[in-house]
């Protein structure tokens, strides 16, 4: 980790607590918006105020009189405040479909000097219809183009030590309903992971269904009911489905979404009296699994799909947030003891039903205990250390852990991933002053099976980068600087060597993952190198929106953890925090801390 970053959360002063001699500063700053408001605002006869009363949600919030739900009333005495990190957003939920023509904010004095307006239909595929990286702050009107349910301020670079903060944030549209949008062409199914009730041997396989290839096939054991299901990556809305059956066919089988893949299925298509062949099924729903539920066979074999296609209405490409675990993943906290030291810690078992509380082990400072002994641990003050957590039995090779340093009244930690993943781990951090901090893998990982998470991960990444989920599972994703084909010698030990020798570096690709040799003094670098824009001008190195969008070569193993990570906080690479990027945490007043252990 970098010792010159830190994400440091705390809380500010009401608008009522400024100092005196910013008055003046603030008379001329709202003198200046009204200018801003005069000559930036157009005319909005024909418009309706779609957002005001409207659900509305954040990434986070400062303390509890600032929640999100008072950017959108209508009182420009509240308002919205968000933890002191970047990125975060606002939302609010339209309730349909609505064409957008402007979108006006009304920053408090913590503004964002970066940020975006984005669109989308689902809540988890978003659009850009508005981009800035020298916002002003003050009241903003901005004319936008687009459509969508959910409209959102995504900040990505704050312009105060404080979080984002707006009075008001509103939307402007025509008042009018947008059509569905039309069918794509492209498979989503295609090349995504892919799992089933059942194979009928090992040639015969889930993924082989979602291939691409006609010449391969997935069939399944030779009873009812059977279903295979493919992962989208995504929640998307579905709007037709393509099966082509081998002789082995359904009679009756249903379509179904879910967006969680292990339960809450809904049918979106069913029928009783199919023939098989090649079927084409425009349907309506939205979900980020899709499964097809066999009932009933029309032979004495298996269920079996040469292919099966997805299309869907499509959406833009800016990564979908991830939205931080609920209240019923975390559980109830009231049972949560006082702590007689710093802080109380309250270990979670989320491993689905694979393992008991007596078969989750969590282990500190020469202390092992299952869940089931101890879920509790009042933990002092300490230096540094290691929280490890493991599966089965106390030894065990599926394991994991956090790293911290807990001061009399501080806490410092991270969950982090620069050596590998192997569980998923989220931590819950609240302070005795109200404030409740999220971090780690987002709810998807612990959703979903291991053998799913390790297939995402191989889906998700070029071909340099599947070996990592190779080498030592099923325990292990492991980083690419761990990697033997990354090191001298490996297939892929110049990974990184031109790129770097045309930004005047010189460091083998081991080095650049692990940020050693010369870039360990130089964080900058060195996390440009990992991002892909170390050839772009310096002022840019440190921009969210670039990274990762210059293609190979780059750290395509941090950038998954990071889509799969909490608000994409996560820890890839030593110095992934630079940029504020790193899902770490330092709290004054820490009163209590979950922390969830999945599978």
């Amino acid at each position: 980790m970098s010792g010159s970053t830190t994400l440091s959360v705390r809380g500010r002063p009401w608008r009522g607590g400024r100092r005196p001699v910013l008055i003046f500063t603030v008379l001329a700053a709202v003198l200046a918006s009204l200018a801003l408001v005069w000559t930036q605002s157009p005319a909005r006869a024909a418009d309706t105020l779609l957002s005001q009363g409207k659900p509305a949600t954040a990434s986070s919030t400062e303390n509890a009189g600032t929640p999100a739900s008072a950017a959108v009333d209508g009182n420009t005495g509240t308002r919205w405040s968000s933890a002191a990190a970047d990125p975060q957003w606002l939302q609010v939920d339209l309730g349909s479909s609505q064409t957008i023509t402007s979108v006006a904010l009304n920053w408090e004095t913590a503004y964002a000097k970066s940020f975006k307006i984005q669109t989308s239909a689902n809540g988890t595929t978003w659009t850009d219809v508005y981009s800035t990286t020298t916002g002003t702050g003050g009241n903003q009107t901005l004319a936008v183009n687009g459509s969508g349910r959910y409209v959102r301020m995504y900040g990505t670079v704050r312009a105060t030590q404080y979080g984002y903060s707006l009075w008001e944030f509103q939307v402007y549209g025509s008042g009018g309903a947008v059509p569905p949008a039309a069918c794509g062409t492209a498979n989503a199914a295609q090349g995504h992971p892919a799992t089933a009730s059942s194979t009928e041997n090992a040639g015969t396989p889930a993924s082989a269904a979602v291939d691409g290839n006609t010449g391969t096939r997935w069939s399944s054991a030779f009873s009812d009911p059977q279903w295979i299901q493919v992962d989208l990556g995504s929640s998307q809305t579905v709007c037709q489905v393509g099966l082509n059956w081998e002789a082995a066919y359904a009679t009756a089988y249903q379509i179904q979404v879910s967006d969680s893949g292990t339960g809450g299925w809904t049918t979106i298509y069913s029928t009783t009296t199919a023939t098989g062949g090649t079927q084409t099924l425009n349907i309506t729903g939205t979900g980020r699994y899709l499964r097809v539920n066999g009932t009933a066979r029309a032979t004495a074999y298996g269920y079996s799909l040469w292919e099966l296609a997805v299309h869907t209405t499509g959406g833009g490409t800016t990564t979908p947030p991830t939205t931080p675990p609920d209240d019923d993943f975390w559980g109830s906290t009231g049972d949560i003891p006082a702590a007689h030291n710093v802080m109380e810690l309250k270990i979670l078992n989320r491993t689905n039903g694979q393992y008991p509380d007596s078969q989750v082990y969590w282990s500190f400072n020469g202390t092992v205990h299952s869940i089931a002994e101890q879920p509790y641990f009042d933990m002092p003050a300490n230096s540094s250390g290691r929280m490890y957590f493991y599966l089965g039995s106390p030894n065990s090779q599926y394991y994991d852990f956090i790293e911290f340093t807990i001061g009399p009244n501080v806490f410092n930690g991270n969950t982090t991933r620069v050596d590998a993943w192997g569980l998923p781990l989220a931590i819950r951090l609240h302070t005795h002053d109200g404030q409740d901090v999220q971090l780690g893998d987002s709810q998807d990982l612990f959703n979903q099976s291991r053998e799913a998470t390790f297939a995402q991960f191989q889906a998700a990444v070029p071909q340099q980068f599947k070996v990592l989920a190779q080498t030592q599972a099923p325990y292990r994703i492991i980083a690419p600087g761990s990697d033997p084909s990354f090191r001298e010698g490996g297939a892929n030990a110049n990974y990184f060597t031109a790129y770097a020798n045309s930004v005047g570096v010189n460091e083998p690709t081991s080095n650049i993952f692990g940020c050693a040799g010369s870039l360990a003094g130089d964080p900058g670098m060195c996390a440009a190198l990992n991002r892909h824009t170390a050839n772009l001008p310096s002022s840019q190195w440190e921009d969210p929106s670039k990274f990762y969008t210059g293609g190979d070569p780059a750290n395509w193993y941090a950038k998954f953890w990071h889509d799969h990570s909490i608000n994409h906080l996560a820890y890839g690479f030593p110095y992934d925090d630079v940029a504020g990027q790193a899902a770490y945490a330092s709290l004054q007043n820490p009163q209590w801390m979950e922390i969830a252990v999945g599978w």
